[in-house]
């Protein structure tokens, strides 16, 4: 392998070559899939190995902390409880969440239809039975419209399901920082530990490839370390 000069690995140098670049890919109208392949060949033809990316440990609940969010958002006012549940059990993201419907929750075969997910694809998600009474007695005898809609009936914006999420954990004294996409990974993490396939996971996340639902696999591989050594080192 090629060791850079100082002189190469300067900023104004790495800058110039940075906009050579740009230029003559703009100049070829290189698409983003024949960019990625021609830095390939380049490292290939240079001897450069690509830097390998850390393993990272995916951020998650406790089971504890699932239980008090759970319970303080079920005593506050209105559907919050009901909201963040579902948010949790279907592990749906925010973008998705906000869009689903009425019309897309099957009560009797307990599945929602996740219409809006990430690339274009739809997937089904499978709910619990005492989820699907509680979401039939929250739509009353509505048929159309979203499943949790604001007082003007229309959807929630992600940043203020955001907001609520942040708020029910703040208050139930949460002191992690708590987001939508963290009740994602952990119900993910929790399906993986009770023994749910990897491939199941993936599906019901919706992720188009395997090595992405397998960090759930690493997170919690790193999680049972960590209860191993808090619980002998007493």
């Amino acid at each position: 392998m090629r060791t850079p000069s100082a002189r190469a690995k300067s900023p104004q140098n790495l800058r110039s070559v940075i906009n050579a670049t740009k230029k003559l890919w703009r100049q070829h109208h290189l698409t983003y899939d024949q960019t990625r392949h021609v830095a390939k060949e380049v490292r290939h033809a240079l001897a450069i190995e690509r830097t390998k990316m850390r393993q990272r440990v995916i951020a998650r609940l406790s089971r504890e902390e699932e239980a008090r969010l759970m319970t303080h958002a079920y005593r506050m006012k209105g559907e919050r409880g009901l909201l963040i549940k579902t948010l949790f059990q279907t592990g749906a993201r925010v973008s998705e969440f906000v869009n689903i419907k009425v019309e897309d929750v099957f009560f009797e075969e307990q599945m929602i239809l996740i219409t809006k997910a990430k690339g274009g694809k739809s997937r089904y998600v499978p709910i619990l039975p005492e989820l699907a009474q509680e979401l039939r007695t929250h739509v009353g005898q509505r048929t159309v419209g979203y499943l949790f809609e604001t007082n003007r009936a229309t959807c929630y914006s992600p940043r203020r399901i955001q907001y609520i999420v942040k708020e029910t954990a703040a208050q139930a004294e949460i002191t992690k920082r708590v987001y939508p996409h963290l009740l994602r990974h952990s119900v993910a993490t929790t399906l993986l530990e009770r023994g749910m396939p990897i491939e199941q996971i993936q599906k019901f996340l919706g992720h188009s490839k395997l090595e992405t639902t397998q960090l759930y696999a690493e997170s919690s591989t790193a999680m049972m370390q960590e209860s191993y050594q808090r619980a002998l080192s007493r």
